[in-house]
């Protein structure tokens, strides 16, 4: 069975839901929509699909209209081409476009992982759009490759192999993709006990893709130069986000506290605030109910 085209496969993780299926800008998004409320766009991150946020839907569903897609070349969101590549702000103009298309004029945004870098430039580049974004894990590029030492390579050397020129990365994971996103989710999870077998076996279908694995090799290639590029450009100009920001971290990582990441933020937004969430990186599969409580602190319940 194509757990990527079954009807049946992600939506039995969102009742309720309708399927997302949308062509805007140069990209075939897939994912689920659902709930009543204001719009709340969430957006996953490597190495997942929309399936990440299905531990914390069903109960924002009862206050947002939550639309859920894969990002443009995950999962099942197929993209036209790679070329010019897929920088978070091409990322971002797609997504705008796919709110837009939905009759979505301002929206409030959640990443995570590279959900949330697409979020920070969505949010940067277009903020008449944006009400309010949480970034969950991480900070902008350009202040997570700032403070890189050897610690931070070994335990995210996924960033510097999946960025390497076009074609060695990807001939190496096409030998064993479900070893590769197995071990990845792992060490980011600190073991497999919070992914249920049927999650796990829709993220390895979506990796032994090999038009998936290409678009998160030019994400990564993307992240370590157009993006930030840009990112260095924008805090040069002083450019900021002008929603309130939320900041969520994970215990995990003791040299980056929620204080070490509202600071960095700040440089970025007049108007932060954030905690620590009890869990690995994947907090929205970890630590589903730390996560739902802390946006619903945060988020807006109108536009």
């Amino acid at each position: 069975m194509d757990l990527l085209t079954d009807k049946t496969a992600s939506m039995s993780f969102f009742p309720g839901f309708r399927r997302l299926d949308v062509t805007v800008d140069d990209v075939r998004f897939a994912g689920v929509m659902g709930g009543n409320g204001a719009p709340l766009l969430l957006l996953h991150g490597y190495p997942q699909t929309h399936i990440a946020w299905r531990k914390i839907a069903h109960d924002l569903a009862r206050s947002w209209t939550l639309i859920i897609p894969d990002l443009p070349g995950y999962g099942a969101s197929q993209i036209g081409t790679t070329k010019p590549r897929w920088t978070k702000q091409r990322v971002a103009r797609s997504l705008t476009a796919l709110m837009q298309h939905l009759g979505y004029q301002k929206f409030a945004v959640v990443g995570h992982d590279r959900g949330a870098r697409a979020g920070f430039r969505l949010a940067l580049d277009y903020p008449d759009l944006v009400t309010a974004f949480s970034s969950l894990a991480v900070v902008p590029v350009l202040d997570a490759m700032s403070a890189v030492d050897h610690q931070f390579a070994a335990r995210n050397f996924h960033w510097f192999f999946l960025s390497q020129p076009e074609g060695l990365p990807e001939k190496l994971l096409a030998a064993a993709p479900d070893a590769f996103i197995e071990h990845s989710l792992a060490t980011m999870a600190n073991g497999l006990e919070n992914i249920e077998p049927q999650a796990l076996a829709i993220y390895r279908e979506a990796f032994r893709n090999p038009k998936v694995r290409h678009a998160i090799c030019e994400d990564y290639r993307a992240a370590m130069n157009e993006d930030m590029d840009l990112d260095r450009i924008d805090r040069t100009s002083g450019k900021k986000l002008l929603c309130p920001v939320q900041v969520l971290w994970p215990t995990s990582d003791p040299r980056n506290t929620a204080k070490t990441q509202i600071e960095i933020w700040s440089q970025w937004a007049n108007d932060v605030t954030g905690m620590t969430i009890h869990a690995g990186h994947l907090l929205p599969e970890e630590s589903p109910q730390a996560v739902i409580s802390a946006l619903r602190s945060f988020l807006p319940i109108r536009v």
